[in-house]
């Protein structure tokens, strides 16, 4: 039943992307395309493993930075959505703050820790992850312990629960849901932000600096390479998201799926 169901789930994906890519090998070969407007996925392949070293390297330092990220804007997200719950005040006043924080575009902000911090350090990068992963989170898990079923709450108060109570036994386990469709969003957008915030300075070891400086040096098959590590990277996160909400909520997915429909 298992195996029927990972079938099931990653096959359309897989076949999906096998056509894509067969397509696009087509298109490059039957209008005899240059390196330089569009290079065949069988050039980066290639090129993939021939640098695999390189791009390992690469990969381990964006998603490093990614996952440190990933992890305090998490937790981070977490502890104000309780504190938002908690106090209608602070909702009313950080909510359309964090709104406009998140409008401010990345290369602004990437800019301005870059200047707070050395030319070497990885902070800045950590720092934009984190704050995109907050208000993820903090959207997401603040929905949850907002939206309970007011049979919950009322039956809750019926016998004379605390805040405390209601809290850990209604808008906790209601909001667990919230914080994992949080997190297989932010999961993706981390490794993102990540990369692309090495596009604006820092030290050139990531992804993101490899990629711009093979694309600039007319190294296209290359650059495309590090682009198809970065994908690996943020599915490798994306996966890790849904196993942990697996292992959290054994069977929760699915119940919820089939609620749902």
């Amino acid at each position: 039943m298992r195996a029927r169901t990972l079938v099931v789930t990653v096959g359309p994906p897989l076949a999906f992307g096998a056509l894509l890519l067969f397509a696009w090998q087509m298109v490059v070969r039957g209008f005899d395309l240059k390196p330089y407007f569009l290079v065949a996925p069988t050039d980066v392949i290639d090129n993939f493993f021939d640098n695999w070293s390189n791009i390992w390297e690469a990969m381990q330092v964006t998603g490093t930075n990614a996952a440190f990220g990933l992890l305090f804007g998490a937790i981070a997200g977490v502890l104000t959505a309780f504190l938002l719950a908690r106090f209608a005040v602070l909702d009313e006043l950080v909510m359309p703050m964090s709104i406009a924080v998140n409008a401010i575009p990345a290369f602004v902000l990437v800019a301005l820790f870059n200047n707070m911090f050395s030319t070497t350090s990885d902070v800045p990068r950590r720092l934009m992850v984190t704050i995109v992963v907050f208000f993820v989170v903090l959207v997401n898990v603040a929905k949850g312990l907002r939206q309970v079923q007011p049979v919950h709450a009322e039956l809750m108060r019926s016998y004379a629960a605390s805040g405390w109570q209601l809290m850990r036994k209604v808008r906790i386990p209601n909001a667990v849901p919230y914080l994992f469709t949080g997190l297989r969003i932010a999961a993706p957008l981390s490794v993102i932000y990540a990369y692309v915030s090495e596009y604006f300075g820092g030290a050139q070891t990531g992804l993101g600096s490899r990629i711009s400086s093979n694309i600039a040096n007319s190294k296209n098959a290359a650059g495309w390479a590090y682009v198809f590590g970065a994908c690996l990277l943020g599915l490798a996160f994306y996966l890790i998201a849904i196993v942990l909400e697996s292992v959290a909520t054994p069977g929760g997915r699915a119940n919820r799926n089939r609620d749902s429909s």
